[in-house]
């Protein structure tokens, strides 16, 4: 019989026993069995399977079972792994010894997928091709063309190298091509560019990214209207960038989490080999999930960046800016909506921050587990924030007070729906209650879809 999620296990023992009485049954592992591999490197199966020989008892070879199982599972060799556990059989054959196998199908051809996807207020049908496990060790090719709802299209190549040590490292490299409109900013972008990546764990949990990119960018204007200030930055520009990301997740989901912390720090080095684009940015984001009583939530987020110019006389873009506003981050104004404008156009600046309080709960009509009370849970929220070129000193008092000068604010109650477990929509009735000069706030009904949510 096969060990799967719903057949938590069968007993090779021929009485039945209780589950509290499986930590002492005494089993060991004599041998372990990978059945339909012909392609799949031995090294990596290897190590992939080594732990089943530590166990002492029948629930240790129950829990690293599953275990190992999942480890093969994301190898990106196999599109199937079973598990079939019997006892130890033949010459050499342990009293309580034990043979696991590890029945797999492995990926045999090309595969081809057509996807609805979701970004920040936006989403995007992907038509995708996939070559998997090229040499034998989870290597792979992948091919996706997007067309979103708002005129964005991307076009990008991926080759994947995992290295299958302990800390999950992993290679990739991209060649792409994107072109968006940004409407509240008055301009569209159109990017060319290649991407190297190098992921790592430092400790579980923690993920980091390093990777170079290198994108010839060109800016032009959206219609006559758009305002010079944003027409100045029109044209050619070539940026070379070095970026560090850290993510420590230990949320227990990615739209509705019930405890947990979320904490993602971005660098971003601009002129490096080359390039008149020239830069040093850094993004920060925290999030904790506090469980109340009746299934509610408390959530509490924050954001901030800051942006500067380098001395070598390098400088950046309209594009590299900050930006702030919108159903995803400071609700209650339009997108883009918080921060300098120049004849309707948002134009960014160098330092911004944001904060949001939120209590997400049941709908009180779906109460009960499962069905549609897993995908809605009532909302309400307050949201504020601050944009602008900062001129800051020493003192970090008075930085304080510059920063909180003259920020906004906004609440409002609404409904949140989880679409699987990748992306949110949020429809909310929003007060902006503090709005500075050239803001542009969006009282009453927003909506807003997206994978980021502040």
């Amino acid at each position: 019989m096969d060990y799967n999620e719903t057949n938590l296990f069968w007993s090779p023992f021929g009485f039945e026993m209780k589950s509290g009485q499986l930590e002492t049954v005494k089993a060991t592992v004599d041998k372990v069995h990978i059945d339909g591999v012909r392609k799949t490197k031995e090294d990596i199966l290897v190590n992939a399977v080594n732990q089943m020989f530590e166990v002492n008892d029948f629930t240790s070879v129950l829990l690293k079972s599953k275990e190992t199982k999942s480890i093969l599972s994301g190898l990106g060799c196999f599109k199937k792994v079973d598990i079939l556990i019997d006892t130890s059989q033949g010459p050499g054959a342990s009293p309580d010894g034990l043979e696991v196998t590890f029945l797999v199908t492995e990926y045999d051809k090309p595969m081809g997928s057509i996807n609805t996807v979701v970004g920040d207020n936006e989403g995007s049908v992907v038509i995708g091709g996939h070559l998997p496990n090229l040499k034998g060790r989870g290597e792979s090719l992948s091919l996706e063309y997007s067309h979103g709802t708002k005129k964005s299209s991307a076009f990008n190549v991926t080759f994947l190298k995992p290295l299958h040590n302990k800390s999950k490292a992993s290679w990739n490299a991209s060649v792409f091509q994107g072109l968006a409109d940004f409407p509240s900013s008055g301009y569209k972008e159109l990017n060319r560019g290649a991407i190297l990546n190098f992921d790592f764990n430092s400790v579980p949990l923690v993920r980091h990214t390093v990777s170079w990119e290198g994108v010839w960018r060109n800016l032009r204007c959206i219609n006559r209207s758009t305002a010079f200030a944003v027409r100045e930055h029109s044209g050619h520009s070539l940026k070379s960038s070095l970026k560090h990301a850290l993510v420590a997740d230990t949320r227990d989901s990615n739209v509705f989490p019930t405890e947990g912390v979320l904490f993602r720090v971005i660098q971003e080095y601009a002129g490096f080999g080359g390039g008149n684009i020239g830069f040093l940015k850094h993004d920060a984001e925290f999030q904790l999930n506090i469980p109340l009583f009746a299934d509610a939530v408390f959530q509490a987020g924050a954001i901030a960046g800051h942006l500067q110019s380098l001395p070598n006389g390098k400088t950046y873009a309209l594009q590299d800016r900050h930006f702030l506003g919108g159903p995803v981050n400071v609700r209650g104004f339009e997108m883009r909506g918080v921060g300098p404008h120049s004849d309707g156009n948002s134009i960014g600046a160098e330092t911004y921050w944001a904060v949001g309080a939120h209590l997400f709960a049941p709908l009180p009509f779906l109460r009960g587990k499962g069905g549609l009370s897993e995908r809605f849970r009532s909302h309400f929220f307050a949201t504020a924030g601050n944009i602008g070129n900062f001129k800051l000193g020493s003192s970090l008092k008075e930085n304080m007070g510059i920063l909180a000068e003259n920020f906004r604010l906004s609440y409002g109650i609404g409904i949140a729906l989880k679409l699987a477990e990748v992306a949110r929509v949020e429809l909310n009735y929003c007060w902006p209650r503090r709005v500075m000069k050239g803001d542009r706030p969006n009282p009453g009904l927003q909506f807003g879809i997206g994978l980021h949510f502040l």
